[in-house]
């Protein structure tokens, strides 16, 4: 098998794992092509070749695999994500193992999925996502734990969560599917994969396969006001538990367009983008073919 491996040196903790994974993963034949970045060298030209293997390996946090995704987008080419960040909310959604030498054996078991992408625009700037983008709140959370991911772990976002407990209040203008609503809160999500940090579900369904976003507006007018909601996902982990509270606002579509006033931090799949609303967004059904582990294929297949 012939294997292209893209590893973000400045992700999570450092610790290596990815040669782990190549150890368990090699055997009589086989070819593994490593290319490292910083953040310096372009993904697209690590990529440009990807074609001419039989999969790829993108090692790092939710923010390389969601960029290695949205380059391989609509190409066939089946991608690992391998946890190699903060928080690593990819893997937690699909099932899939964290121990390298697990991970090594699903990419020879071959059994993929075929799952939705974002695309989200801002100020002329175009990125992709794999399990949401939004402004406001969330936005900040991402923004201030960024300094702290090394030390901190996963633990820098709730950190970065109770240091801020009166976040601004902003009025929305959100188009979905042609059809406009307006709404006050704390901020929008767009959402193809549902679970954050600590397991917990933002919405009671997690379908990142149906082609459409759930649109959730933070209606609460402070960080307190979340914590039903916070509640509610923390005890649907059983899948029977599916009211989110007042807290929030729920629409489904697939093409968006947010305004807001005050304007808001926009965000993608965990990346603080410094920019700000208006941004608007699409999905790419069935961009992206992941490895899947046996757990997840019962789950979204």
């Amino acid at each position: 098998m012939k294997l292209l491996i893209v590893n973000n040196l400045s992700s999570g903790f450092g610790e290596g794992a990815i040669y782990d994974f190549v150890r368990s993963f090699v055997s009589d034949g086989d070819e593994v092509c490593i290319r490292s970045t910083d953040g310096t060298t372009d993904l697209t030209d690590m990529l440009e070749d990807a074609s001419s293997y039989d999969a790829v390996v993108a090692s790092g946090g939710d923010g390389t695999v969601a960029a290695v995704c949205y380059e391989l987008r609509n190409t066939g080419i089946p991608i690992l994500p391998f946890p190699a960040g903060t928080a690593n909310i990819l893997t937690l959604n699909l099932a899939s193992p964290l121990e390298p030498h697990a991970l090594a054996k699903l990419v020879k078991s071959g059994q993929t999925l075929d799952f939705d992408l974002g695309e989200i625009e801002v100020a002329g700037k175009t990125f992709g996502f794999a399990i949401m983008a939004g402004a406001g709140y969330d936005a900040a959370i991402m923004h201030d734990a960024k300094p702290n991911k090394r030390l901190l772990g996963p633990m820098a976002y709730f950190s970065a969560a109770i240091t801020n407990p009166l976040p601004e209040v902003s009025r929305f203008t959100l188009t979905i599917d042609g059809e406009t609503i307006e709404r006050e809160g704390l901020g929008i999500l767009l959402v193809n994969f549902s679970k954050i940090q600590f397991d917990i579900s933002v919405t009671h369904e997690n379908e990142p396969r149906d082609g459409e976003f759930e649109v959730v507006v933070l209606k609460a007018e402070n960080a307190f006001g979340l914590i039903p909601a916070v509640v509610a996902g923390l005890l649907d982990r059983g899948g029977d538990f599916p009211d989110r509270s007042d807290a929030l606002e729920i629409h489904r579509g697939s093409k968006i367009e947010v305004s807001a006033d005050p304007p808001m931090q926009v965000q993608y799949d965990g990346e603080a983008t410094e920019l700000t609303t208006p941004f608007s967004a699409h999905i790419l059904k069935g961009a992206t073919k992941l490895f899947i582990s046996d757990e997840g294929y019962d789950l979204f297949s």
